[in-house]
């Protein structure tokens, strides 16, 4: 645990309840060993899309589309929004949870791999939300900051990967490690790195130069 387990779990109390669709989501990936970002990072993700005003998000590495329906809800039926997993059954599972929402007019389902998926979509995001493989993360900072407008947020999640980035052993932590040295040291971005759950880094876009 990153941060200790009572303070988790006080924070956790604190939350409101979450509609049937968002707990049995919760249930299911609690069961089935499924990472999804759970409801305390989820509501920073509603808030930075309410206060950036996001409208075009585009999401790599979705699994079961909690995250996916968090932000289509803060951004609002004229969302542009981007769901991408290399999963197929993940993918479907995503897609009847989006339609129970209320919310699957406003989102754009891409299977396969998501930096491809990106490079597919043109145009600049309001924001994107990166949670792809962990050995993965370098490759997105090196296309990812060019794809998200002035102004605009590029969030990470797991970015203290279990606290193995103090010491990096493997290749999902060496990862990791890479991908915060980087954007930190990316000038193009104000960079902080928020120790809930298993850490959240949060940039936004303030210049083009890198």
């Amino acid at each position: 645990m990153i941060v200790n387990p009572a303070l988790e779990q006080y924070i956790a109390d604190l939350l409101p309840a979450r509609d049937p669709v968002l707990a049995e989501m919760e249930a299911y990936a609690f069961a089935n060993r499924i990472n999804i970002i759970g409801p305390g990072c989820a509501t920073i993700l509603a808030q930075l899309v309410l206060m950036t005003g996001a409208r075009r998000i585009f999401e790599l590495g979705s699994a079961i589309g909690y995250s996916t329906i968090w932000l289509a809800r803060a951004a609002g039926p004229e969302a542009e929004i981007h769901y991408s997993d290399g999963d197929r059954e993940n993918a479907e599972r995503a897609r009847g949870y989006f339609e129970r929402a209320g919310v699957a007019d406003r989102i754009t389902i891409h299977t396969g791999d998501a930096l491809a998926a990106l490079a597919a979509t043109a145009g600049e995001f309001d924001m994107i939300f990166n949670d792809v493989d962990k050995e993965g993360y370098p490759d997105v900072h090196a296309v990812a900051p060019d794809r998200v407008r002035v102004g605009g947020v590029f969030v990470t999640d797991n970015t203290l990967w279990k606290a193995r980035v103090l010491d990096p052993q493997d290749a999902e932590t060496e990862g990791v490690d890479t991908f915060n040295r980087r954007i930190f040291a990316d000038a193009r971005f104000l960079t902080s790195l928020i120790p809930l759950r298993d850490g959240m880094t949060l940039g936004i876009k303030i210049g083009r130069s890198a």
